[in-house]
């Protein structure tokens, strides 16, 4: 098979979706890959790495769009809709409930769109979402310790405090993978931290696992309206499969926050679990509302991408190879699991979440 590899555009997205590694291996099994000039550059991957282990370096985006199945990092952008096509399979996050205009262009394209977010392991589990949820959970909290400087209109806080000082209250809604890893990153910076979440059992884990100044509350509307009033960072760490996110911080709520206090809303890629969360970017991260720093950037692990980077390929590799090797319909039915990634599908929704979010037909996939 012919596989691209195109450079990142999305704003300050410095991630690639292939290593040299990666792209070896690849290459070992009989397949030919397209990376375009300067992709791996971002994750500190010169072209030279990619040529000495066999790849074809080419010099415009469109070269590497060509290839029979591309592999990328984020979904694309509207300047690379005209791109797609039917003969094209396309394997990367495209987190479409969030993404209307893109849903619809897919559809138009006829282009067969895995999507990583919602592969799934036998377990259940997300092993293409847990590794970046992983670095944006731990990120939430160094970014949102940052906004809490006075320079960038915080409270004026040191997350840990100091002796005689008490530290900062961290409020994670959700103790899934984004929320267990900000969690462990807060408490090891002596937060006091507070973690929300409807399943009971993952409460008790939590408590198991996580040591130092650790509240878990079951997530209900009082309680999480309590828990932000006081709060002085909010971790929006929310994940419903495939689907546009809850909203389950209101505006009223965020209304009766302390003035300073900071949202960091790692859920803001399937539309945010907070009502007055709106995408940000890498060059214009924060805004305010009621005196509150909203942090909404939808590519956080991207400023980090040598890190995200290596920890994404790790993940995506076993399945780009079973792709190239049977073909995505092959693939697909050698692993529900894989076929369970797949969103649109010769111009109509395969998954059911995105197919409801935009009241669009929805056509189950049979491998």
């Amino acid at each position: 098979m012919l596989v691209g590899v195109p450079k990142e555009i999305k704003d300050n997205e410095y991630r690639v979706a292939m290593t040299p590694a990666g792209v070896q291996q690849l290459i070992e099994q009989g397949h030919q890959v397209l990376v375009e000039t300067m992709a791996g550059d971002g994750s500190r991957f010169p072209d030279e790495q990619y040529a000495r282990v066999g790849a074809k370096i080419v010099p415009t985006a469109a070269d590497a769009w060509g290839a029979e199945m591309v592999v990328k990092v984020k979904e694309p952008i509207a300047v690379e809709y005209p791109l797609l096509r039917s003969d094209l399979v396309l394997f990367t996050y495209l987190h479409l409930a969030a993404e209307e205009k893109l849903t619809r262009a897919m559809i138009d394209s006829g282009v067969t769109g895995i999507a990583y977010e919602t592969v799934e392991a036998p377990d259940g589990s997300l092993p293409l979402l847990t590794p970046m949820s992983e670095v944006a959970g731990r990120m939430a909290v160094q970014v949102g310790a940052y906004y809490l400087e006075r320079p960038h209109l915080g409270r004026g806080m040191l997350l840990g405090g100091v002796a005689g000082v008490p530290g900062a209250n961290v409020v994670i809604i959700g103790g899934g993978v984004v929320g267990t890893n900000a969690a462990h990153i807060a408490l090891g910076m002596d937060a006091n931290v507070t973690i929300l979440d409807t399943n009971l059992d993952r409460l008790r884990f939590l408590e198991h696992v996580l040591h130092g100044r650790l509240t878990t509350v079951a997530s209900n509307s009082y309680n999480i309206a309590e828990a932000v009033q006081i709060a002085d960072l909010v971790i929006g760490g929310v994940l419903i499969k495939g689907a546009r996110a809850p909203r389950l911080v209101t505006r009223e709520m965020v209304s009766t926050m302390r003035q300073g206090s900071v949202i960091a809303d790692v859920a803001v890629d399937q539309g945010g679990c907070v009502e007055t969360i709106h995408v940000t970017t890498h060059s214009d991260p924060t805004y305010i509302i009621d005196g509150v720093v909203h942090y909404g950037v939808a590519n956080m692990p991207g400023a980090v991408p040598r890190t995200s980077t290596l920890a994404l390929s790790n993940a995506t590799l076993p399945y780009v190879l079973r792709i190239a090797r049977r073909g995505a319909e092959g693939a697909m039915a050698a692993d529900p699991g894989l076929a369970k990634g797949l969103n649109i599908y010769r111009g109509e929704v395969t998954y059911a979440a995105v197919a409801e979010c935009f009241n669009l037909p929805y056509a189950e996939y049979v491998a």
